[in-house]
C-alpha cells in the first residue's frame, strides 16, 4: 500500500506507443484555460427565475453562488447552476436565482463585478437551473514550454481525436495534495451526515477516486476502450446504456468509431448490471477499497455509471507564437485535464491521490 501523502501512478494510454509525453505548462494565466458551458436550450424570457449568463475569473462556481445569493438577498438554495467550473480559468456559464414577483437589484451587475464576475446576459425562465442539464463544455486551452516544439505532440493529439481519451476525474476533484480524498475517507469512516457535507463533495470525491482506480485497472490491462463480455455499454453523448452479453463484430465496430463506450461504476447503493469479465473489475475494486465502498453505500448514494472513454468534439490544434492552442468540446462531467495529461508532462497531471 502506498504511504499516506504519496501518489500512485495513473497510467497514460499513449505512453506505450509514443513514449513519455514532452514537458509542458498550462494555465499560466486564467486566460490560458477558457471554459464555456453548452446548453441545448435557452431561457424563455418569462418566469419566476432570473437567469444570468456570467463570466468569472479566479472564483469557483460555489463562490459565485454565494455572492449572487447575498446580492439578491436570498438563500443559496434559491440559486441554481448546471455544473461547477474551474477556479483558475475564464469560465462562462448560466446561473439562476429564484425571484418570484420581483426584479433583481438594479445594480446587480455592479455588485457581482466587484468580485470578478461579469454579467453578460440576463433573461427570465419558469424553472430553476438544475445540475447536469448542460450538454457539455467547450474548452480553449493554451500549452507552453518544451511541448510546443516537441515533434510527437501533434501525433498524440491526432490519436486522441481519432480514438478518444480516458474519462478520468481530474486532479481538481481531489483538492490540493489530495486533501479532499483524505477528508472523504474520514467522513465516510465515521458515518456520512448531510450537515458535514452540504454539497455532497465528499461523496463525489470518494466515487471519483474509485472510478479512477477502476479505469487505471482497465488501462493497465489494455481494455479501457474495448467492450468486454458482461459490459454495460453507454451510447456516446447520452445516458442510454445496455448490457453486452457477447461482443460481436457490429458492437466492436461501433465501439471503434466511438458510438459506444465501455463504462465504469460510480459506487453506491444498488445492483450492478455487469457480469463476466467486466464484473470482475468491480469485485477487485471492492476487495481493494472495501471501507470506501461500504461508506458510500451507508450514505445512501445511488449506484450510477460513467463512460470510461470520452470523445473530443470539434477538436482543433493551432500554433500561435510560443504556444499551442487546443480547442475541443467534452461531455458534461468530463475533465480537460484528463486530455492534457495524455499530451504533456506536468506535476499536477501525472498522478492520482493515494489512500493510506
Amino acid at each position: 500500500m502506498t504511504p499516506a501523502g504519496k501518489a500512485e501512478p495513473w497510467p497514460r494510454v499513449l505512453d506505450a506507443d509514443f513514449g513519455p509525453p514532452p514537458a509542458g505548462d498550462y494555465r499560466a494565466t486564467p486566460e490560458d484555460f477558457v471554459v464555456e458551458e453548452i446548453l441545448d436550450f435557452a431561457p424563455e424570457g418569462q418566469g419566476e427565475h432570473l437567469w444570468l449568463w456570467i463570466e468569472k475569473r479566479g472564483l469557483t462556481t460555489l463562490e459565485v453562488v454565494r455572492h449572487l445569493a447575498r446580492a439578491c438577498e436570498v438563500t443559496q438554495r434559491a440559486v441554481g447552476y448546471a455544473g461547477m467550473k474551474d477556479r483558475i480559468a475564464v469560465t462562462r456559464q448560466w446561473l439562476s436565482v429564484h425571484l418570484p414577483g420581483r426584479e433583481g437589484p438594479g445594480d446587480l451587475a455592479e455588485r457581482l463585478a466587484i468580485h470578478g464576475v461579469q454579467v453578460v446576459e440576463q433573461a427570465r425562465h419558469p424553472r430553476k437551473l438544475k445540475r447536469g442539464v448542460h450538454r457539455g463544455n467547450r474548452f480553449s486551452l493554451v500549452i507552453t514550454g518544451e511541448a510546443v516544439q516537441a515533434p510527437g505532440l501533434e501525433a498524440r493529439w491526432e490519436w486522441l481525436c481519432r480514438h478518444g481519451a480516458p474519462n478520468g476525474f481530474g486532479p481538481q476533484r481531489f483538492g490540493p495534495d489530495g486533501r479532499n480524498l483524505a477528508r472523504a475517507r474520514a467522513v465516510l469512516a465515521r458515518g456520512w451526515r448531510k450537515r458535514d457535507d452540504r454539497e455532497g463533495m465528499m461523496l463525489s470525491t470518494a466515487r471519483s477516486y474509485l472510478f479512477n482506480e477502476l479505469l487505471a485497472m482497465r488501462q493497465g490491462d489494455g481494455n479501457w476502450d474495448r467492450l468486454l463480455p458482461g459490459e454495460v455499454a453507454m451510447l456516446d453523448g447520452t445516458a442510454s446504456q445496455f448490457v453486452v452479453e457477447t461482443v460481436d463484430a457490429e458492437l466492436a465496430e461501433r465501439a471503434a468509431r466511438l458510438d459506444l463506450h465501455p463504462s465504469g461504476v460510480l459506487w453506491g447503493v444498488g445492483s450492478s448490471a455487469t457480469a463476466g469479465s467486466a464484473a470482475e473489475y468491480e469485485q477487485r475494486l471492492r476487495e481493494r477499497h472495501g471501507p470506501l465502498c461500504d461508506g458510500l453505500e451507508s450514505a445512501g448514494v445511488k449506484l450510477a455509471r460513467r463512460p470510461l472513454r470520452m470523445r473530443l468534439g470539434e477538436p482543433r490544434l493551432s500554433r500561435e507564437p510560443a504556444c499551442l492552442r487546443l480547442d475541443f468540446i467534452l461531455p458534461r462531467g468530463s475533465f480537460a485535464t484528463a486530455v492534457l495529461r495524455e499530451l504533456i508532462e506536468h506535476p499536477t497531471l501525472g498522478t492520482t491521490p493515494a489512500l493510506a
